[in-house]
């Protein structure tokens, strides 16, 4: 499974860029408001530049020649672009006339299979299902990306990968993970607590224990080992 941070925060995605357990960003109008950034062009060029990997940057408009005109603009930011539409008739319309054209699209909103079979007859490179919001409203958000998964994998000629979003904990990742997703894209408070279990902190605190009671140390430096 690939990672996606879903975050326009430029220092998490550095962070997390570091550690190269990461495939590529997500963003979204509601995500480039809470980064503050005064310039949504320059924060896509600027992400698009640390993170080799796919980099959602989403349109403003609903209309589709408004759409189009703004989609074609975002591609041409950077060869890493994936622009993001929403899941509407004239989104997908989008959608077809980028996929053709060799531009990558992740198709967002994304809440039911039906829509999910649209999405790869337009073309999309990437389909966003939103599991933290069927969630709220109760419904079985792992039973939508089962059913997606199943689908695809029947029909060779789609090639649209799943990309589970509106991820809330660690266990939307792995359940996706077990249904056979491509992708989750995760904000950066659940890819840390992906690292976190209390065993692992019990024994590691055990083990530096045990090697401070042998009064040794590793080399970290001058002679070479044996």
């Amino acid at each position: 499974m690939k990672f996606f941070v879903d975050t326009a925060d430029i220092n998490e995605i550095r962070d997390l860029a570091a550690t190269g357990l990461l495939d590529g960003v997500t963003t979204n109008p509601s995500l480039v408001a809470k980064s503050g950034h005064s310039d949504f062009i320059e924060l896509v060029r600027e992400i698009a530049g640390i993170v080799p990997g796919p980099v959602s940057a989403e349109v403003a408009a609903t209309d589709y020649e408004t759409m189009l005109a703004e989609a074609q603009y975002l591609a041409k930011i950077a060869k890493n672009i994936a622009v993001k539409v929403p899941l509407t008739p004239a989104g997908l319309k989008v959608c077809r006339q980028l996929s053709q054209h060799g531009t990558m699209v992740n198709v967002t909103l994304c809440f039911s299979a039906a829509q999910a079979i649209l999405a790869a007859k337009a073309g999309a490179t990437f389909v966003s299902p939103f599991v933290g919001r069927l969630d709220d409203i109760g419904e079985n958000d792992m039973q939508l990306i089962a059913d997606i998964c199943a689908i695809y994998q029947a029909y060779p000629a789609f090639k649209t990968e799943v990309l589970v979003a509106s991820v809330r904990h660690p266990m939307h990742v792995v359940e996706a993970a077990l249904l056979g997703a491509n992708v989750a894209t995760i904000p950066p408070s659940v890819i840390r607590q992906l690292f976190n279990h209390p065993l692992t902190d019990k024994g590691l605190a055990q083990f530096v224990t045990d090697w401070q009671k042998t009064g040794q140390k590793i080399p970290t430096s001058g002679k070479k080992a044996g």
